[in-house]
């Protein structure tokens, strides 16, 4: 298993949508911004936002399981095997990141129950 580079690349903010279903003065997402990059295996990254996991998650695992000789879906969706363009799953306000399979080994961040 190894883990996957997580890049933010760009917040957004739907305006059209804010405007009908937002509370007053929604801005894009304050928890993360373009170009922060994250390190992920089996684990949320440190300061990674919740939900935003929740919806990358299942790529991330395929990626650091060795998803860098295929691409998602039948090859067709992503041109460049090992790589996927994802995003949160805030409607009015989503998050859109670059995963890459990387081959730097995952590290146990924790000590196992038994």
């Amino acid at each position: 298993m190894n883990k996957v580079r997580i890049t933010v690349l760009k917040t957004t903010l739907d305006e059209e949508l804010a405007e009908e279903y937002g509370v007053p003065g929604l801005q894009a997402c304050p928890m993360m911004r373009a170009g922060q990059e994250f390190y992920a295996d089996y684990a949320k990254p440190e300061g990674f936002c919740d939900e935003a996991w929740k919806a990358v998650y299942q790529y991330v695992f395929a990626l650091a399981h060795g998803g860098d000789g295929f691409a998602f879906y039948h090859d067709d969706w992503m041109r460049e095997p090992g790589c996927a363009i994802v995003s949160c799953n805030d409607g009015l306000r989503p998050v859109i990141m670059k995963l890459e399979a990387t081959d730097l080994p995952a590290e146990l961040g924790y000590e196992p129950v038994r």
